[in-house]
């Protein structure tokens, strides 16, 4: 075969440009969410659905199945360190969301969301202490602890504090780049929060 007949091989092959990223969609009527939607909980799964603002409104007041995720961050209480250690939580990191079946605590890990043991009593002794510990909305807000700072949270920030700890975290340590976000995450919240 000559080498004509083998360009025709080569010019007939046209490599098309990537596709552009694709927007978030609802994950209820799969409209166009945008890079800065909501959430909803879906309770019965635990699982967080992207959602368009539309969408994000019906669920805004409900207490079924679906409900969206607010906006609302709080500070303003610091656990002792001996607080902290009557919990029983391996890691100076954790947060707690109260569900149907009562309080469950998790840290993350680059494992992601790991669930652990809660000393019951200490919490509820700490609830009757700090009315902050008993603030958040059941399922879709959360305590978020770290170093015994409190903050009250949208359930969402707590679960990207797990995707940055799964990304970023190297080795037994973490590493500094991984410390490095983690802070910066934390100051993040802490310009949002009000107490």
């Amino acid at each position: 075969m000559s080498m004509k007949g083998l360009r025709r091989f080569v010019e007939a092959v046209e490599i098309p440009p990537p596709p552009p990223p694709a927007d978030e969609l609802c994950e209820f009527c799969r409209a166009v969410a945008g890079s800065a939607h909501g959430h909803v909980v879906d309770t019965e799964k635990r699982a967080l659905l992207c959602s368009c603002r539309p969408c994000y409104l019906l669920f805004a007041h409900d207490s079924g199945r679906y409900r969206a995720v607010p906006d609302r961050y709080l500070a303003g209480t610091r656990l002792s360190a001996g607080e902290w250690e009557g919990l029983g939580i391996p890691v100076g990191s954790a947060f707690f969301l109260v569900g149907e079946h009562g309080t469950s605590a998790f840290y993350p890990s680059p494992a992601g969301a790991t669930e652990c043991l809660l000393n019951l009593d200490a919490w509820q002794a700490l609830r009757e202490r700090y009315p902050l510990l008993t603030t958040a909305l059941p399922e879709v807000e959360a305590v978020l602890v770290r170093d015994g700072e409190c903050f009250l949270v949208p359930v969402d920030v707590c679960y990207q504090l797990v995707g940055l700890v799964r990304t970023h975290w190297k080795g037994f340590d973490g590493g500094t780049e991984a410390h490095q976000r983690i802070d910066e995450f934390f100051a993040a919240i802490r310009a949002r929060a009000h107490g």
